[in-house]
């Protein structure tokens, strides 16, 4: 069955000509989805009952049934958690900032990186998510948001799972949202962060989409990148800042050098001015992402003091730096706790079934 979302306009209308159906029942369907935020064919009143009959049995939508939504004691962040068709789990956080309503989505069920501090990577990958799943992770929160009488602004790729190592559907997924029949945003809105997949970054570059492009860089050199991201042993660091600043000068975006911020291992101003002197004359921001602790996991955050300093060595040495503030921390915010959580107590309960059976 195909599932709806992962439908660009125009390959909808034409699977709607192949069938010998009016392509104005296509744009209708597209305005209940994706402007009025319709996920039910039952609800879509101007389509004819044959119509909604036949989409039942050959589109799938919705791909995500929303598990869970906690929200955080200050109210500016939401995490949801939904499940996919196979039971797997995956989540998609809210963050609300001015006037802004950014979604973190996540790409892959797990993550093939397992990075030092990350608890995505603790369960490793389990499965890609193909572009429905992406896209109505967007559409879901969305609707939650319509109830408040807002809607999405800005997207982040910074949740579960390498972007760039699903790139086929994130393609597709950022096509389907940047077009002018469905969400219509700006390129300059969404941002792809990336451990540094450099034949990924290079087709991204190639798409011509211009997104934002965040790397997370996380050390100063490749001998210590190495042991916090194992991706770094397949991609030099000299070769991956090669391909982020020729994304940077050819997309006309400044690129964002992600650094989270470990106490005792990437933390102190020798790391910081080591830091300034790769990344000096670089037309780009390093955004420092004080730890945030995840369980069964020993790394601790520097101490308030301690960041900064790191983030005044980078001033005085003329590198532009922003400080990411902790949100959501009491709802498990950081990327991959709370699907990780439940993804064992899902598994627990499976075999306890089996058991019993």
């Amino acid at each position: 069955m195909i599932e709806f979302c992962s439908l660009l306009p125009a390959q909808l209308k034409k699977a709607f000509k192949d069938k010998g159906l009016p392509t104005y029942r296509a744009q209708q369907l597209l305005e209940w989805v994706y402007k009025k935020g319709v996920l039910d064919y039952d609800k879509m009143t101007n389509l004819p009952q044959a119509l909604r009959s036949e989409l039942e049995k050959s589109m799938l939508l919705p791909a995500l049934k929303r598990e869970n939504v906690l929200e955080s004691s200050d109210k500016e962040t939401t995490k949801f958690l939904f499940k996919l068709k196979g039971g797997e789990l995956v989540e998609t956080v809210l963050i609300r900032s001015g006037g802004r309503r950014t979604v973190c989505i996540s790409s892959q069920v797990g993550c093939p990186a397992r990075c030092a501090f990350c608890a995505s990577g603790k369960q490793g990958l389990i499965r890609n998510l193909s572009a429905a799943e992406i896209v109505e992770q967007v559409l879901q929160v969305n609707l939650y948001l319509k109830e408040k009488n807002e809607s999405v602004s800005h997207l982040v790729f910074m949740g579960m799972g390498e972007p760039l190592e699903n790139l086929e559907a994130v393609l597709q997924a950022l096509k389907i949202f940047l077009s002018p029949d469905t969400l219509n945003l700006s390129s300059r809105k969404v941002t792809i962060s990336t451990v540094g997949v450099i034949e990924g970054i290079d087709r991204l570059l190639d798409e011509g989409l211009n997104v934002n492009l965040a790397l997370s860089l996380h050390a100063p050199n490749q001998h210590l990148r190495k042991k916090i991201i194992p991706y770094a042993r397949k991609y030099p660091l000299d070769d991956l800042l090669k391909s982020v600043e020729e994304y940077g000068v050819q997309s006309k975006r400044d690129v964002t050098y992600e650094y989270i911020l470990l106490a005792g291992i990437n933390d102190s101003i020798g790391h910081a001015k080591e830091l300034a002197h790769l990344l000096r004359g670089k037309q780009c921001c390093v955004n420092l992402i004080p730890y945030n602790p995840v369980d069964g996991l020993k790394l601790k955050r520097p101490a308030k003091d301690a960041i900064e300093e790191f983030r005044s060595a980078l001033f005085e040495s003329g590198v532009r730096s922003t400080r990411r503030y902790t949100k959501g921390k009491d709802i498990d915010a950081a990327c991959g706790q709370l699907a990780l959580k439940n993804q064992k107590r899902y598994k627990e309960q499976t075999q306890n079934i089996r058991i019993g059976s």
